[in-house]
């Protein structure tokens, strides 16, 4: 077993080195990164620093405060979970495809009330991690599985992962609508008849830029900057506008039945997690420290990092500039 383990740690190490010396020296304008590498070079890159700072099997998306905020971090998490398996149907032996399924926290609970969760990630680190604790998850892109992969599922989730479904390289060339909707296409064949299905995503809100006013040396406090500064950190993603996108382009394979906005709560979300980024730790501080050389040296890391420090995602809630939308969409008969 441990030379399993070191072999794990020796390829997450290998993978790490690949993707950043590919993109360390190239602007943001000239990113036109894989998704795998996307992917990777935020959550394997960090993947200690945030399973030391949230746990090793971290719920990673926006907890259900329902406007209580003097309800802790793990009480809202577990409201969220509740409302997922009430809405879903979710029992004992239930089959649930996690797209995107971070380092396993939904998927553990899933274990723990008795379904049988199957994660797919296209993080390497943190597919790795979810291996190690026993859980069946596999690198795969979401945005291309089919029946042919793993079976079909009673239901699926997808929380986060819908904010990497189109590229820039989609929204440049006014492929977005039909990205999503080839997206929700192949999600129909992965469920039974009638299945509801839960997302939730970050949006673009009401006070987002477009994308030529975009500026990493605008105003720190500017939207130019945020949403710069945040593109920074998945240079190929591009964001929905509104939940109402994502409905209109689900049309005619699946149909809302729940929709609401956890833009405050995920601001909540964030602050109790940059309190468990900043609690001290031994093992913590001193892999921060191992990583001073880098960030004084290098631009682009130091950006990437003070996504850490500076909470553009954050920022970016509490002005509007993103909203996040909770979706339950439930499956429609059509010919295919």
């Amino acid at each position: 077993m441990a030379l399993v383990e070191e072999k794990i740690q020796t390829i997450r190490e290998e993978r790490k080195k690949e993707v950043y010396e590919k993109i360390k020296h190239k602007p943001v304008e000239d990113m036109q990164l894989n998704k795998q590498d996307e992917l990777d070079f935020v959550y394997t890159t960090f993947d200690k620093i945030f399973r030391l700072s949230l746990g090793e099997m971290p719920i990673f998306s926006g907890a259900f405060y329902h406007g209580d905020f003097s309800l802790t971090l793990e009480q809202a998490q577990l409201n969220k979970c509740k409302f997922i398996c009430e809405q879903l149907g979710i029992k004992e032996g239930t089959r649930v495809l996690d797209l995107g399924c971070g380092w396993g926290g939904w998927l553990n609970y899933l274990r723990s009330v008795g379904a049988k969760g199957v994660g797919l990630n296209l993080s390497s680190g943190q597919v790795a991690s979810c291996r190690k604790n026993g859980l069946e998850v596999y690198l795969k892109d979401i945005r291309y599985v089919t029946p042919d992969d793993h079976g079909t599922f009673d239901t699926l989730t997808a929380m986060g992962s819908p904010e990497h479904v189109c590229t820039l390289d989609d929204y440049k060339a006014g492929k977005q609508d039909q990205v999503y909707n080839e997206w929700f296409s192949r999600l129909h064949k992965l469920v039974t008849v009638g299945a509801k299905i839960y997302m939730q995503t970050m949006t673009f809100g009401r006070y987002a830029v477009p994308l030529e006013k975009f500026d990493i040396k605008a105003p720190k406090e500017s939207p130019a900057y945020i949403l710069a500064l945040l593109r920074k950190q998945f240079p190929n993603s591009w964001l929905p506008y509104g939940g109402e996108h994502l409905i209109r382009c689900a049309e005619p394979y699946f149909k809302c039945t729940f929709h609401d906005s956890g833009r405050t709560d995920y601001v909540q979300t964030d602050r109790e997690w940059t309190k468990l980024y900043k609690k001290f730790g031994v093992r913590k501080y001193l892999l921060f420290l191992s990583l001073l050389p880098k960030y004084l040296r290098d631009k682009e890391f130091r950006w990437n990092f003070n996504q850490l420090m500076e909470h553009p995602n954050r920022k970016a809630f509490e002005r509007e500039i993103f909203d996040h939308s909770r979706i339950v969409f439930q499956k429609q008969p059509i010919n295919e």
